[in-house]
């Protein structure tokens, strides 16, 4: 799909383009707009946590569904399907310049100076299996940096502090 749209895009920007619409917020946003919380059948401790509402929960169930729909149908069936389901986000990935996300923009960023990559380390994690914060620690070494990021996952935090790293050297 996003090469029929876009056939003159290079391979790294379709690549980012096809990362942003497959990556759990936008399989999230799916998931809400078909109401799929109400159709899970849950153990008793995800119904009791809000299972049906965790973005993780319901990006893995639209990944699901249209697994589902292929195995019952065929694979002409399933691109209908998706492609339904991917035009409205289709039109947010427009501009392939804009949609890298922190880690990858502070590494380019980097790399594009010779300098070396960040380092994530893991400070804590706070908090139930079912309800995790996770604090992690962005370091720069040269010019020295470190930055901090909250998150209800690793990935999350992680995107966070490397955000706040390149918005601090974009700002030197």
């Amino acid at each position: 799909m996003l090469y029929r749209r876009h056939s003159g895009l290079r391979e790294g920007e379709l690549s980012r383009m096809r990362a942003n619409l497959v990556r759990q917020e936008a399989l999230h946003r799916i998931a809400l707009s078909l109401e799929l919380g109400d159709c899970l059948q849950l153990g008793e401790g995800e119904l009791k946590s809000g299972g049906f509402r965790r973005p993780s929960i319901l990006a893995d169930a639209v990944e699901a569904l249209f697994a589902a729909v292929y195995l019952d149908a065929d694979f002409d069936t399933v691109c209908g399907v998706i492609g339904g389901q991917f035009e409205t986000l289709m039109a947010t990935v427009d501009d392939p310049g804009g949609l890298k996300d922190p880690k990858t923009a502070l590494q380019e960023w980097l790399q594009g100076r010779k300098r070396a990559l960040p380092r994530y380390e893991l400070v804590e994690v706070r908090g139930e299996a079912h309800a995790q914060e996770f604090e992690v620690r962005c370091v720069v070494e040269r010019p020295q940096i470190s930055r901090i990021g909250h998150g209800s996952s690793r990935r999350g935090a992680e995107q966070q502090a490397a955000k706040a790293c390149l918005e601090e050297l974009q700002r030197r």
